[in-house]
C-alpha cells in the first residue's frame, strides 16, 4: 500500500469503492484535500470518509450526477458525522468556502457531503439535503 500524501487520510478510504477501475486514492485534488485537512484540524475530530473519489462508471450507479459528478473530479468527500459534530462541520465548511454542502442526517446513513467545484460546472454556492 502506498503512503497517503494527505495527513489523517489513508489512500484506501479515498479511492473509488467500485473495485474495478484501478483507483488508488491519488485521484483526489490536492488543493481540495488541503482544505479538508485544515477543516479537520480546526474541528479537532477524525473524519470517517464514506466516499471520496468515484470513477465515472461507479458514480453513475450510485448518484444522480452521472458520469461527471463532483466525486469524479477528486474535489468531493462524504464524511460520516451526526449531531453536534455535523452542525460544527457545516458551519466551518461555509466559512472555508466549500461550494457544495449536502446534508443527510436521517436514518442510519448520516453524512455531510463537501465539495469545491467552480462555476459553470454546477450552480454554486449550493446547499441541499438528501
Amino acid at each position: 500500500m502506498n503512503k497517503s500524501p494527505w495527513q489523517y487520510f489513508e489512500l484506501d478510504e479515498l479511492k473509488c469503492k467500485c473495485g474495478n477501475c484501478g483507483s488508488a486514492g491519488m485521484e483526489m485534488d490536492d488543493s481540495f484535500m488541503q482544505k479538508i485537512i485544515i477543516l479537520r484540524e480546526e474541528l479537532g475530530f477524525p473524519f470517517c470518509v464514506s466516499s471520496a473519489y468515484r470513477c465515472p462508471k461507479h458514480n453513475t450507479s450510485v448518484s444522480s450526477t452521472g458520469m461527471a459528478g463532483p466525486h469524479t473530479t477528486g474535489k468531493a468527500m462524504d464524511i460520516v458525522v451526526h449531531g453536534e459534530e455535523a452542525y460544527r462541520l457545516v458551519k466551518k465548511a461555509v466559512l472555508h468556502d466549500f461550494s457544495g454542502i449536502g446534508v443527510s442526517q436521517k436514518g442510519i446513513r448520516r453524512f455531510i457531503h463537501l465539495d469545491s467545484l467552480e462555476k459553470p460546472d454546477y450552480p454554486r454556492p449550493n446547499i441541499w439535503s438528501y
